[in-house]
Parts: C-alpha cells; sequence; structure tokens
C-alpha cells in the first residue's frame, strides 16, 4: 500500500513473477523427490556409515585350516579365536583350538579351550581326549588319566583318545614317574589305536614313545618320523625324535630335532636344555652352557634350568659358578634380576640327586668341605637305590676328610662322622678332572 501525500490508496502493488526463483524451486522438489524414492530405502541413515557386513565363524573357521596347514600356529589360533566369538556354542571350535595349543605348546590354554568343549557338549570324547593330553602333556597325570580314561568310556572307537594315553603313559615312563602297570598299559593303548586308525598321526607318535621305552630305538624313530611327516610342525613330535637320536648316538641328527622344535616354541626352555645335555653328551661343555644359559634367560624362576646350567659349569671346572647356581636350585633364593626361585628338595629324581652330588662335587673341589659333607651325607641317608648317587657321595666324604688330614686340621675320622669345622676355599683349587661317576647318556 502507497502513502502519496495526504491521500491513502487502499489498492495493492501488483508485483512481477521471476521465473528463474521458480525454476530453482522446481528443481529442489524433484531432488527431494529422488532421493526420497532412489537414495532412502538403500540407508536408513542418510549421512551415516552403513554397518560393517558379519562375517560367519566358517569364514573364520576356513582361514584358521589354512594357516594351521601352512604351520601358522599363532595366526590360526587367532582365527579360531574369532570363530568363537562369531558362536561362542559350537564345540567344534573349541576342539578345534585346543588341539593347535598342544601343537604350539600351550597346554594352559588346550585345558582351557577343551573343557568348554565339554561344558557345552558333556558326552563329547575328543573333548575329554584333548583335555587329558594337555594334562599329560603338563606333568599332571592323575588328571590326565582320569580325563582319557573317560574319553575311552565315552567312544571305545576313539583312535585318538587310545594313542594320547599311550603317549602320556610313555611319558611317565620316560620321566621317572613310572608306577606299577603303566608300561602295560602304554603297550596296550597304542595296539589300540593302531588297530582303529593304524595311519593317524597319533597312532605313530603313540607307537614311536612305547617302542622308545621298550628300548627299540631304531624302530621308534622309523615311527616318529612317519608321524613328523604327517605334520612337521609339532614341536614335541621333534623332542621325542631327538630322544632316540640321542639313544643311538646320533648325537648332530639329536641337535637338529631339538633345534627345531625350538625354533616352533622358542619361548619353551625345554629343547635348550636337552641341546645343552647333548652337547655336553660328547664333551662339548662350552656349547652346553650357551644352550643352558638361554633355557634360564627363557624361563628364569624354574629351579630345573638352573641345575642344568650348574652341572655344565661343573662339567666345565668352572666351579664357583656351578656353586653359584646349583645353590639357587636346590636351596631357592631370588636373582640378581628380581626373579624368585623355589629350590629343589632331595627325592628320588635322577635329575634333581644329579644337581645334589655336583653341587658337593663343586664344593669339594673348592674346599668347601662341611657344606660338601652335608650334602653328601644328606644323600647317603635319603637314597638307598642310585649307585651313581651313592658312589659320589661317599667320594665327596673319603676326599674332604683326605683334605682335611692334609691340612692337619683333623685327624682322618671314620667315614661316618661328619666334620665339624667350617674350611675356607683351597688356595689353588683343584681343576683337575675327578674320579667321580657320573651318568651315562641318558636323555632328559
Amino acid at each position: 500500500m502507497q502513502i502519496k501525500g495526504r491521500q491513502w490508496n487502499m489498492r495493492q502493488q501488483q508485483r512481477r513473477n521471476n521465473p528463474f526463483k521458480l525454476i530453482l524451486l522446481l528443481a529442489i522438489v524433484g531432488f527431494l523427490v529422488y532421493v526420497n524414492l532412489t537414495v532412502e530405502p538403500l540407508s536408513s541413515t542418510l549421512f551415516l556409515a552403513s554397518p560393517t557386513p558379519t562375517i560367519s565363524a566358517e569364514t573364520y573357521l576356513a582361514q584358521a585350516e589354512n594357516l594351521a596347514s601352512e604351520g601358522k600356529y599363532t595366526q590360526a589360533l587367532a582365527e579360531y579365536q574369532k570363530a568363537i566369538m562369531a558362536d561362542p556354542q559350537d564345540p567344534s571350535l573349541y576342539l578345534a583350538a585346543a588341539k593347535l595349543n598342544i601343537y604350539a605348546g600351550d597346554y594352559e590354554q588346550a585345558i582351557e579351550n577343551a573343557s568348554n568343549a565339554v561344558l557345552l557338549n558333556p558326552s563329547s570324547s575328543m573333548g575329554e581326549a584333548l583335555q587329558g593330553f594337555a594334562q599329560g602333556l603338563q606333568g599332571d597325570y592323575l588328571d590326565a588319566e582320569s580325563s582319557l580314561n573317560r574319553a575311552i568310556e565315552l567312544d571305545s572307537g576313539n583312535a585318538t583318545a587310545y594313542a594320547y594315553l599311550s603317549i602320556v603313559l610313555s611319558q611317565k615312563v620316560v620321566n621317572g614317574n613310572e608306577v606299577l602297570g603303566d608300561l602295560d598299559q602304554a603297550i596296550e593303548a597304542s595296539r589300540n589305536a593302531q588297530s582303529i586308525a593304524p595311519d593317524a598321526l597319533e597312532t605313530h607318535w603313540a607307537r614311536g614313545n612305547v617302542l622308545e621305552i621298550t628300548s627299540n630305538y631304531e624302530d621308534a624313530v622309523a615311527e616318529l618320523e612317519q608321524a613328523v611327516a604327517l605334520n612337521e610342525n609339532i614341536s614335541e613330535l621333534h623332542i621325542a625324535l631327538g630322544r632316540n637320536y640321542r639313544y643311538l648316538d646320533e648325537n648332530d641328527k639329536a641337535v637338529e630335532e631339538y633345534t627345531r622344535a625350538n625354533a616352533l616354541n622358542p619361548s619353551d626352555s625345554y629343547p635348550e636344555t636337552l641341546i645343552a645335555r647333548t652337547y655336553a653328551n660328547i664333551g662339548e661343555y662350552g656349547k652346553a652352557i650357551q644352550y643352558a644359559q638361554q633355557a634360564v634367560d627363557d624361563d628364569p624362576e624354574d629351579p630345573y634350568m638352573y641345575g642344568n646350567l650348574g652341572t655344565m659349569y661343573k662339567k666345565n671346572y668352572q666351579f664357583p659358578e656351578a656353586i653359584l647356581m646349583l645353590k639357587l636350585a636346590i636351596r631357592g633364593g631370588v636373582t640378581q634380576d628380581g626373579f624368585v626361585v623355589e629350590g629343589l628338595p632331595l627325592s628320588n629324581s635322577t635329575r634333581i640327586v644329579e644337581y645334589y652330588y655336583s653341587y658337593g662335587l663343586a664344593l669339594m673341589e673348592l674346599g668347601y668341605c662341611s657344606d660338601a659333607v652335608d650334602i653328601a651325607q644328606s644323600i647317603l641317608q635319603s637314597i638307598n637305590d642310585d649307585e651313581i648317587a651313592t658312589y659320589n657321595a661317599n667320594y665327596i666324604i673319603e676326599n674332604c676328610y683326605q683334605k682335611m688330614n692334609d691340612l692337619q686340621l683333623l685327624k682322618l675320622p671314620t667315614p661316618t662322622m661328619i666334620p665339624t669345622w667350617t674350611p675356607q676355599p683351597s688356595p689353588t683349587p683343584t681343576l683337575a678332572p675327578t674320579a667321580e661317576i657320573t651318568a651315562t647318556a641318558q636323555p632328559y
């Protein structure tokens, strides 16, 4: 409305239409219609990312199996874990992971995965078998045998369960933990596995171990070589094969197998311990010390590793170093790096007894006869059926009394007397080889 002077004009002014605005408005409307009909149905929210597609457990499983066939166990286990997360109610995934855990030497995780499979399926014979096998390889023989016998009860045709039982019982014999009936049961279980699945890896493994504990080492090597041919990525198989090569005095082949085992499981101190003992067996004590030290580095809280290293030092006439390591193995203590080591009480274990008399011999060589005789007396009082240990204990006592007599500190006492004096190290330690009896070439 316009005001012209003092007169009012009640008529509105006519506006002219703008064609360009009309075209723009139609374009916007057309775009919105396009979005509504074409783009919107494809996405619930136009400007938000679409959700990631779900990958099935079968896909992860296939990837895991491919990696496992190539010996890439760490990557394969990661894929198995993804498969389990995708389908946590499938017991077969836990079984597959548990088996690979065993091959990789991770027995704790194998037990956990196998236990989960049994929880999901209480009648799972393979779940019980894998759980028992892992327990046995870990040294828990009582639970292992219970689980493996349960597996056989659930499925008397499970060749793998028979094979695992045979291997565990054979390991008991090898490690000196045998009880009456273990040998016969190991043989029987291996034959049951052979009658059901003669060409299975587990069957060859079981037969090889049984042949070993019955001293048929060449036949044992043949069986274990067949097992390795079926899967060359199992550390325990290479250890078993190397052990039998040592029995046959094929030390180079033994070291080769132990080295392969170590490459497959670098954090395991056991293969390095075996390499050290193999080199010590042929008198290469420098190399033996090197590998024994590597074993200590891998497992700095294991007293056996210190006992093994101390034994190597003693064999190389490095008595001060031997005393330090063997004392740590026997008495326990805290290392310079702060690791706590629990001492090993004297027992009938061949290996532990060796640490004790080696400690006593090293003490004797440096003139610490009071401590040396204490060690020798404890061996004579506790160990009656080990000729090597008994000989060395008597050797320590006789030589310490001779040292006392030579120094004219005491009259030569009878062998049953214990000296009460506290000697100091000899001014010049005797470094010549002593006449003590040492253990023959027995695998660790």
